[in-house]
């Protein structure tokens, strides 16, 4: 297993952070290689993704969910293994800290030297700057959901 954690500040609120991150349908918005997700239920989401011409599709589980803290998922079937969190932490009124973390198993000689040569961690870097400029540009969440799990 390969691990990659990144953070970003972001200039909104927490819960306008993190409601936005519960928006998984969005995600092909800013991040780099998702093509479609859908949210099949509460807590799974079927993912498709391409990256470096290679397409996946894998179902991912919501182990945790903690309004303005935290998203905790585990993979449960397809072609991709991963686990992770990303967390929510108040710097300011108007400023989030938002931090992810990731284990994943590369399959194959190209992912494991994909991961070898930083291109995960670089990925997962370029999804929350381009996060942080579609939350910060539209101000506001595209929408919420406030369950735990």
């Amino acid at each position: 297993m390969s691990q990659v954690e990144e953070s970003i500040e972001v200039r909104v609120p927490v819960h306008t952070a993190y409601n936005q991150w519960t928006q998984f349908e969005s995600f092909p918005q800013f991040m780099d290689g998702v093509e479609r997700i859908e949210q099949r239920t509460d807590t799974l989401t079927h993912w498709v993704t391409k990256v470096g011409g290679q397409a996946r599709e894998f179902d991912a589980e919501i182990t945790e969910q903690v309004p303005d803290e935290r998203v905790a998922w585990t993979t449960v079937g397809g072609e991709a293994r991963q686990a992770g969190v990303v967390t929510f932490h108040r710097i300011q009124d108007d400023t989030t800290k938002v931090m992810l973390q990731m284990d994943f198993d590369p399959s194959g000689v190209a992912e494991t030297v994909g991961d070898k040569l930083g291109f995960v961690k670089r990925r997962v870097s370029g999804d929350l700057a381009r996060f942080k400029e579609f939350i910060e540009a539209r101000g506001a969440e595209t929408g919420a959901w406030r369950g735990k799990v």
